[in-house]
Parts: structure tokens; C-alpha cells; sequence
């Protein structure tokens, strides 16, 4: 009988090309499927619940993938046998062995992302945020996160991309936090994400706060979707996939992560 592995994993995407395997290219979902194989002598297929892009962190992805009654690791090893072959910049938090049917994406009801913009030029932040060399106006920058609230066509944000049948998203959190004299952090939640749709709306917002765009461009923008904001995509590295929702009785983890206490701002 089938049974699935279901991961919690964190990960820093600085070194590799995102989630998805790719050729010629390191990605996490390969990286981790190469420790599986070290540790218990069997090829399997890892699916994560979101594809994040290269230089893309993550706090809370999940994963599941499928193994048999041969599979030779205990469950309460898993974590511990795995973790010592990985890399330093990957680690799996929890796992469970569960025997009811679960799908890592198709199951997932809301996946939540937050990106770090800093104000202060540093060589310990160079890798996890944006760095801002210019004044934010900060009420124009909370202003323009709420434009966002509500279900949408973000064909005119989005990057465009073949496999996307639609652009249309039920953002049902969109908000921006001060924490720091210098830090900044967004916080975005939607029943699903189109590509590149994060770092969209925050190099949107940011020429927003500078004085660049206007609210009302940005609303207009919205309502025709019309894809006339040459802003510029933020960069991968500020951006961190924090947790992937499911309904409760397929929510095995049930953790929550504070990335501002990751980086003890």
C-alpha cells in the first residue's frame, strides 16, 4: 500500500534556481530528493506546494512525496536522517507518514509570502532583503498595499507565462509593518499566486511611496487591466514563502513562523 511523506521545510535560496528542477541548474526540490535517496536507497519524487524562483527563501513550504511499505526509515527519523546529508541552507523541519490521500498544492487553500525592504545598507542583510537608497513615504506605501484587497484579474502585474490559464487571485491580506528604524516587511496572503505577482506589487508599491506612480494609476491599472507600469520587478531575495494553508484536517503542522524574530528584528 501507497503511503505519503508529508515535509515541512525551510530553506535559503541564495545558492540555487529555485524549487523546481531544472537542468544544468541546483534547486531545492533536487537537493533534497538526492538526500532522500543517500539515506534510504530509493529514488522519490518530491512535490512542494509552492515553486519558488531562484534566490527565493522559504520559512514554511511543504511537500509531500509518495513511498511504499519498504520505504526503511522510521518516521520519527526521518527529520534527523535526512538533515544530515542536506546542505546547511536547507532543513526539514517536521515530517509525517500519513496513509489519507494529500496533495501539497492541489490541496492547499492560501499560501502566505512576506518580503523585507531595508532602509540601511548591510552586509548581514545583502542576501534576505532590498536594500531603499531613497526616502519612502511611508503613508503612500501602507496606502498602495490595500489597492490590492480582493479577488482581481492581475494580468496587468503579472509576468506573463504560458502554463497560466488565468491571473485572477483572491488577495485577502495585504499590508505593510514598520518594524524597525529601518526595516520594512510586507505581508501578502491570496488563495493562490500567479508568477512573479509578489515582486510585482512590491516594485509597484515602492514607486508608489517615491513618488513615481500615483494610487490612482494604480487603481486604474487594476480595474482595465492593463499592463502599462514599466516598475520594475524587486529582486528574489527579499521575498519568503512563510506558510502554505490547508484545510484543517490536512494541516499537519500547524506551526506558524515570525520572520521577524528569524532575523531578531
Amino acid at each position: 500500500m501507497q503511503k505519503t511523506i508529508v515535509f515541512l521545510i525551510e530553506y535559503d535560496g541564495t545558492n540555487y534556481s529555485g524549487w523546481q528542477r531544472q537542468k544544468n541548474s541546483n534547486s531545492i526540490q533536487e537537493t533534497i530528493e538526492k538526500a532522500i535517496e543517500l539515506v534510504s536507497g530509493q529514488k522519490i519524487f518530491v512535490i512542494g506546494a509552492g515553486r519558488t524562483d531562484a534566490g527565493v527563501h522559504a520559512l514554511g513550504q511543504v511537500a509531500h512525496a509518495r513511498i511504499g511499505n519498504n520505504f526503511p526509515i522510521p518516521e520519527k527519523k526521518i527529520t534527523s536522517a535526512i538533515n544530515a546529508v542536506l546542505p546547511f541552507d536547507i532543513r526539514i523541519i517536521d515530517a509525517k507518514i500519513i496513509d489519507i490521500p494529500f496533495h501539497s498544492t492541489k490541496d492547499a487553500i492560501g499560501r502566505e509570502y512576506a518580503y523585507l525592504i531595508t532602509t540601511k545598507n548591510s552586509v548581514f542583510m545583502r542576501n534576505y532583503s532590498l536594500y531603499i537608497p531613497f526616502e519612502i513615504n511611508e503613508t503612500l506605501l501602507y496606502e498602495s498595499s490595500k489597492i490590492f484587497i480582493g479577488e482581481f484579474d492581475f494580468s496587468a502585474f503579472a509576468k506573463k507565462n504560458p502554463s497560466t490559464k488565468n491571473y485572477v487571485c483572491a488577495i485577502e491580506k495585504s499590508e505593510w509593518a514598520k518594524i524597525s528604524d529601518y526595516h520594512y516587511i510586507y505581508f501578502i496572503k491570496a488563495n493562490r499566486f500567479v508568477y512573479g505577482l509578489v515582486r510585482s506589487l512590491v516594485g509597484i508599491m515602492l514607486d508608489v511611496a517615491r513618488g513615481r506612480r500615483s494610487l490612482e494609476q494604480v487603481k486604474e491599472a487594476l480595474q482595465k487591466g492593463e499592463k502599462n507600469f514599466p516598475s520594475p520587478l524587486a529582486i528574489p531575495k527579499g521575498l519568503f514563502l512563510t506558510k502554505v494553508y490547508y484545510p484543517k484536517e490536512k494541516d499537519f503542522f500547524q506551526k506558524n513562523f515570525d520572520i521577524k524574530k528569524i532575523f531578531l528584528i
